[in-house]
């Protein structure tokens, strides 16, 4: 792939080959509780226009704000990837009670509710935060002191909307960079641009050299 000015957005049509892999955006939130109409429709907005783009779609594999958002990748004909607390597909279903619609893949990580957060996270280029109770608070500060881009979907309420008083309570500078926006169209236009600006020249840098197929094991 040139690494030149004009071409430093990697989107690419679904199935097409990249350097590296796109980029996979973590969308977090309320898997429970009182869902407003409103965050419900701006989760499947955010959804449609990540599928739209070409973007992987990752998620907590749990019901609720993200599931509202897997449904509008799925619309848009994105690709949807769920991080799933369970060790197999039964304990997904059975134990967890887990949604399964809309998931091209679902990676077991058999590390429970909390646990496969860090997976999560980690999986992710871009971590978005809707809405949101404990569960998105631990999420977001993984995301936080790894330094991750994170959005933060304003107007959805629960967590999203408190992050902003957290930060001076937090008092620690990490590196993330936090993106705020209550238009899910807006917010992707900024994120991506963040994504061109801070992380695509490092992931560059990297593969620079590398050898594309890897190295055989000695």
């Amino acid at each position: 792939m040139a690494k030149t000015a004009e071409n430093k957005d990697i989107r690419a049509s679904y199935g097409e080959m990249t350097a590296f892999p796109r980029m996979a955006v973590g969308v977090m939130g309320s898997a429970g509780g009182h869902l407003q109409l409103k965050a419900r429709k701006l989760l499947d907005t955010l959804g449609r226009e990540i599928g739209r783009r070409g973007y992987v779609l990752v998620t907590g594999a749990a019901p609720g704000l993200p599931h509202d958002a897997v449904l509008g990748a799925k619309k848009a004909g994105g690709l949807v990837v769920g991080i799933s607390p369970a060790l197999n597909f039964a304990e997904h279903v059975q134990k967890y009670k887990a949604p399964i619609a809309g998931y091209d893949v679902l990676i077991y990580t058999g590390s429970g509710l909390m646990g496969r957060e860090i997976e999560n996270i980690r999986t992710c280029d871009v971590v978005i935060i809707a809405g949101g109770r404990s569960g998105t608070l631990g999420e977001f500060a993984i995301a936080y002191d790894e330094g991750k881009v994170i959005g933060v979907l304003t107007g959805t309420g629960g967590i999203a909307d408190h992050i902003k008083d957290l930060l001076p309570i937090i008092n620690k500078e990490t590196g993330a960079t936090l993106v705020y926006e209550d238009e899910p169209v807006k917010l992707m236009d900024r994120l991506e641009a963040v994504y061109r600006d801070r992380v695509l020249p490092r992931y560059l840098a990297l593969s620079e050299g590398a050898a594309s197929g890897g190295v055989l094991e000695k």
